[in-house]
């Protein structure tokens, strides 16, 4: 043990939530839904369903790293090419660059999926907020 090291037990992470032994939770129709809707970014519609990977406490979202989705109630529209530029860098950066929280978005998304109109409203409020 080194000088500054903390000694813990085999069992200290056990219950972390970001294992990943733990089952993602996946919606086909939610991703649907998110695919109808215009950009969050531009409006533009034709858009793919973009997973958000960095965590949040506030929203008690877990980091997923590379190789591992987050649960696809994690998801906003964005373009094709919005969607890569978003995954080539550092996730936050972007986003926050945007000036969109995608989190709370993709939150607001999730309680109402399905309903579109009220799916576009949160995402022009989205946008407006970041004009």
């Amino acid at each position: 043990m080194g000088r500054f090291m903390i000694d813990r037990p085999a069992t200290a992470f056990a219950l972390d939530p970001s294992s990943k032994n733990t089952k993602r939770l996946t919606d086909d129709r939610h991703l649907a839904f998110i695919r109808r809707l215009p950009s969050v970014i531009s409006g533009i519609f034709g858009c793919e369903a973009c997973h958000i990977r960095y965590g949040n406490p506030l929203y008690k979202k877990v980091h997923t790293g590379i190789g591992r989705k987050p649960d696809d109630g994690w998801t906003v529209p964005l373009t094709p090419d919005e969607h890569r530029t978003q995954h080539s860098g550092n996730e936050r950066e972007f986003w926050l660059s945007q000036g969109i929280d995608p989190l709370a978005v993709a939150a607001a998304l999730y309680e109402i999926s399905g309903d579109e109109d009220a799916g576009r409203r949160i995402i022009l409020q989205a946008r407006s907020a970041k004009l």
